[in-house]
């Protein structure tokens, strides 16, 4: 076997454990297995420079090359979503989209897809010819900025494709996103440091996309969703089908994803889903709803702000209460001396909170 053989075959075979391991969450193999083929691949490339290629599964790693961002504008605005944080108003959209489909098509019922809200940072993905282009942030909707080097660090995010049928050129927008155990061990390093803490994984995600220095990005373990497929091509005439399509190529997808066909299943998924997102293992803030049918959508079409075929229901704030076991002071590594809360662990959002800095008077108030 040829170098460039061996080189694509590792390729390939380490991009499909990765997609078992980060999207699928189903190792295939052993961590020194894994290591074994990616140290073997990176000696191959290093002998061999004339093979190399930008989205080798080798280059996940990043880079710690300062490099600034670039504004991109958006193919499609990235608009917002009306929402909601009534289940009624949900049910009055599901009527208004009824009522005015059934006076243009004649129809009585129309199917609606229910999606989890994921708590991150919007981001949408070009690929041409089953290869990632390039990355941008949402921005302000019109331009965003160019993401595409930090984006190659996230394991669960294809660089190539996998199996068939995907359009030749296409958009896919989703959420980044920090896991809870991502985002408790990060703030526990920060809190070491003296550093400020992260608010929420939302803030971290959105921080950390940002970061100049990709191979940090790497260390911190982004995770991502997708939620909508855009192309001139697309494989079906639904939403539905066409995310299930996205899944077949390697793109996390949910799995909580629904089509339903009546305002008494979206009244149920609301209530299942206010109850199953607290053992997720990533931040979640509400559901989305969009009118499946593509050919409907065209025909609800938009506002000036967001689009009429689709909707956000908002859950309302996690509170909990529990019991202050004792304040510790803990001394950091420039020798400043923190208190911190020590409770009685309580879950909270999908995690369990055991302690809690005391670092300044606005969170000790809260």
């Amino acid at each position: 076997m040829s170098a460039q053989q061996r080189i694509t075959e590792l390729r390939k075979e380490l991009d499909r454990l990765n997609h078992a391991y980060y999207v699928e969450n189903s190792p295939l193999t052993s961590d020194y297995d894994y290591d074994m083929m990616m140290k073997e691949l990176e000696k191959l490339e290093s002998e061999h420079p004339e093979f190399d290629d930008p989205l080798s599964p080798s280059h996940r790693v990043g880079s710690d090359i300062t490099k600034g961002f670039t504004q991109v504008a958006h193919v499609r605005p990235m608009l917002s979503l009306g929402n909601t944080y009534s289940v009624e108003e949900v049910d009055d959209w599901i009527r208004r989209c009824n009522d005015l489909l059934g006076n243009l098509e004649g129809l009585k019922s129309v199917p609606i897809v229910g999606e989890m809200k994921f708590d991150g940072t919007s981001i949408s993905l070009i690929y041409e010819n089953g290869r990632l282009v390039r990355a941008v942030t949402r921005g302000d909707g019109e331009k965003g900025d160019d993401v595409t080097e930090n984006v190659k660090t996230i394991r669960s995010i294809p660089l190539v494709l996998q199996g068939s049928g995907y359009p030749q050129s296409f958009e896919i927008r989703g959420e980044i996103v920090l896991p809870w155990k991502a985002f408790d061990r990060l703030n526990e390093e920060r809190a070491f440091n003296e550093e400020p803490l992260f608010a929420n994984p939302r803030n971290a995600a959105a921080g950390t996309l940002k970061m100049q220095n990709s191979a940090e990005v790497s260390r911190r373990g982004l995770d991502a969703y997708f939620y909508y497929l855009i192309s001139d091509e697309l494989p079906a005439d639904n939403h539905y089908d066409n995310m299930i399509a996205a899944r077949s190529w390697g793109f996390k997808v949910s799995n909580l994803m629904t089509l339903m066909d009546s305002i008494e299943e979206v009244d149920g998924f609301i209530t299942r889903l206010d109850r199953e997102r607290k053992e997720l293992p990533v931040a979640t803030d509400g559901l989305v709803f969009k009118v499946n049918s593509l050919r409907q959508q065209l025909n609800l079409g938009y506002t000036s702000k967001s689009p009429r075929w689709a909707i956000a229901y908002k859950f309302s704030a996690e509170r909990a209460l529990t019991r202050l076991r004792f304040v510790s002071f803990e001394v950091g590594r420039m020798g400043v001396i923190t208190p911190v809360a020590n409770l009685e662990p309580v879950l909270l959002s999908g995690t369990i909170v055991k302690r809690a800095s005391l670092h300044n008077e606005d969170i000790v108030k809260t």
